[in-house]
C-alpha cells in the first residue's frame, strides 16, 4: 500500500467517525501512530476532499459490492456435496452391514 493509499484510508476513517478532515487532524492521527507525516501530500489530499461528498461518493463506491454475496454462494453448494457424500458412505456402510448379515445368517 502506497503512502497515498494510507493517507486515504486515514480519510475515510476520520469522515466514518465523524472528524473533520483537516491538516491538522490529519497531522495529529499520523503522530499518533507513529507514521511519518508528510506534509505536501496531506494538503494536497485535504484540498482534494474538501469540495467533494464523501457520503455519496462512498455510496456510489459501495453498489459493486452488492454483488459479491453471489459469489459466496458456491461455498454453500459444499456443504450440500458434503452431504451427499456422507450419505454415499452411510449407504455403503449399511451395504457392507447387509454383506455381513447374509454372510452370517442374520
Amino acid at each position: 500500500m502506497s503512502k497515498a493509499e494510507a493517507y486515504i484510508h486515514l480519510v475515510l476513517a476520520l469522515h466514518y467517525l465523524g472528524k473533520p478532515i483537516e491538516e491538522e487532524t490529519l497531522k495529529n492521527v499520523l503522530n499518533a501512530i507513529g507514521v511519518e507525516v508528510d506534509e505536501a501530500l496531506i494538503k494536497v489530499l485535504v484540498d482534494a476532499v474538501k469540495n467533494v461528498n464523501l457520503e455519496e461518493l462512498i455510496s456510489q463506491a459501495a453498489v459493486p459490492m452488492v454483488a459479491a454475496p453471489a459469489a459466496a454462494a458456491p461455498a454453500e453448494e459444499k456443504p450440500a456435496e458434503e452431504e451427499k457424500k456422507e450419505e454415499e458412505e452411510e449407504k455403503k456402510e449399511e451395504e457392507a452391514v447387509a454383506g455381513l448379515a447374509d454372510l452370517f445368517g442374520f
